[in-house]
């Protein structure tokens, strides 16, 4: 992966590392205390936002969400989103392009990752199943979706402080 960085910082700190995003993500998933909200755009062109239980795997966001929910009906028309993340020390905005996954294996492996995470998912055809989830997420079958990041945005919120972009390619 090629990474581009621009110094973002109008305080003259040097720009943060992208090493320091990629560790706040590792491993990480939405929870209590760790929101994530992801953003897409209405076909009339107005936002939208909303909390999702994301996951960071595979150098990208996945989320969960019920085809009949707004932010599915968004990205079906316009997959371009934005992932909003509050880590331990830098906050990270993700730029990218969202696709539904329906590759078996990776559904699974998915699944895996959830249920470690305390939420306990199921594959049922190309989709997820569970005895509860998000009000926000539909009602089951969700789908699995991915969000290849194209631009990230990180403003540190602890030592050393700095605001970076990076342009992922």
């Amino acid at each position: 992966m090629h990474i581009e960085s621009t110094n973002l910082d109008i305080y003259g700190n040097e720009p943060l590392p992208w090493a320091r995003a990629r560790e706040g993500l590792a491993g990480f998933a939405a929870g209590p205390g760790a929101p994530v909200f992801l953003s897409t755009s209405r076909p009339d062109g107005r936002p939208h936002t909303a909390g999702v239980g994301a996951i960071w795997l595979d150098d990208g966001v996945y989320f969960v969400s019920g085809p009949s929910t707004r932010k599915s009906r968004n990205l079906v028309a316009n997959p371009a989103c934005t992932v909003a993340f509050l880590l331990d020390g830098i906050d990270l905005v993700i730029d990218g392009t969202a696709a539904v996954v329906t590759d078996p294996e990776t559904l699974e492996r998915i699944a895996a990752r959830y249920r470690d995470a305390g939420w306990s998912a199921t594959v049922e055809g190309a989709a997820f199943t569970a005895p509860f989830s998000a009000p926000s997420a539909g009602p089951p079958p969700w789908n699995l979706h991915f969000v290849t990041p194209h631009t990230v945005v990180g403003v540190a919120t602890a030592e050393p402080h700095g605001a970076t972009r990076w342009r992922l390619s």
